[in-house]
């Protein structure tokens, strides 16, 4: 926010961008969300890897073309600043050459099946590791703080990670699935109707619940139903985390907004809703588009791996 204040552009425009940008990084391998969803749904992650890439680069296009909306209504919410050349932008780029080489690696290593997602999250440790000591920006305290909170947040997703596969198991063994199935034969409707109906679905809890915890509370009532529908189960995961996406933004209660809203205390919610309605819609066209044309998600996966 300082830099872009700094530029002059509105807090609508400014807030509005943090918070759908925010999103794209449950989406954008590599991305946990997905990890977890493959994990419960016994899906290929490498594949979801490869499908989530080109939604998400569209997920990047709409929101500048909303941006670029947002400034062609009023100019002054972006006002136009100070051009670079390409050797001044190559220049800003120097500090960064190590990240983009290790992330260039790491991804392309998964896409090419040279590793596999686990391997490729051992070289980026790995890696980064060895960047952080060129650098010489490690010493010993903050090593041991690496390590306790890498520990922490191990601990903390497999504890996630236990209660998701029990409660899955539970779902299951309840017979929920097959009802679910008996009920949405007897009302006979079309299998594309009932995904619309789960996207809702989504979206109204998506108002009220963080997304990893709408995930794990969902996809396993509701991926059973799907797969024996004939969807396959690589877009499906593509298409709910598109939805949570948008849940996330979208009024009355966007979780991104209100966070936002809490970190600056000087910008009221509704300026920040406003802002991002934009984005929400450039949302709901790749929402649209993901569902509609399955090929969108499954271009990359049916290329690389099938």
């Amino acid at each position: 926010m300082p830099p872009m204040r700094q530029y002059g552009y509105a807090d609508s425009l400014a807030t509005a961008s943090i918070a759908a940008g925010g999103t794209l990084g449950i989406l954008i391998p590599p991305s946990v969300i997905l990890v977890i969803y493959g994990l419960l749904t016994e899906t290929s992650i490498r594949e979801l890897f490869a499908a989530g890439f080109i939604p998400g680069m569209l997920g990047i296009l709409l929101y500048l073309g909303a941006v670029r909306y947002v400034v062609w209504r009023d100019p002054e919410a972006g006002p136009c600043g100070e051009k670079f050349s390409w050797p001044e932008r190559l220049e800003a780029l120097n500090g960064v050459w190590g990240v983009l080489i290790l992330f260039s690696v790491v991804m392309g290593g998964i896409y090419l099946g040279i590793f596999t997602p686990t391997e490729a999250a051992g070289i980026g440790a790995g890696g980064a590791f060895l960047i952080a000591l060129m650098r010489r920006s490690l010493n010993w305290g903050s090593l041991f703080e690496i390590l306790t909170d890498t520990a922490r947040t191990s601990a903390m997703l497999f504890a996630v990670l236990i209660g998701a596969l029990i409660f899955s198991n539970f779902i299951n063994r309840a017979g929920l699935p097959a009802d679910l199935l008996a009920m949405v034969n007897s009302l006979e409707l079309s299998p594309m109707l009932v995904i619309v109906f789960i996207l809702l679905i989504y979206i109204v809890l998506g108002m009220v619940f963080e997304s990893l915890s709408m995930l794990l509370l969902t996809v396993p009532i509701f991926f059973p139903l799907v797969q024996s529908m004939g969807f396959d189960l690589v877009w499906f995961g593509i298409v709910v985390v598109v939805v949570t996406e948008i849940s996330l933004i979208t009024p009355p209660v966007g979780m991104n907004v209100f966070v936002l809203s809490a970190v600056l205390r000087d910008v009221k919610a509704g300026t920040i809703f406003k802002g991002v309605t934009p984005f929400w819609c450039a949302d709901i066209i790749r929402l649209v588009l993901i569902t509609a044309v399955s090929s969108v998600a499954l271009f990359l996966p049916e290329l690389l791996y099938r």
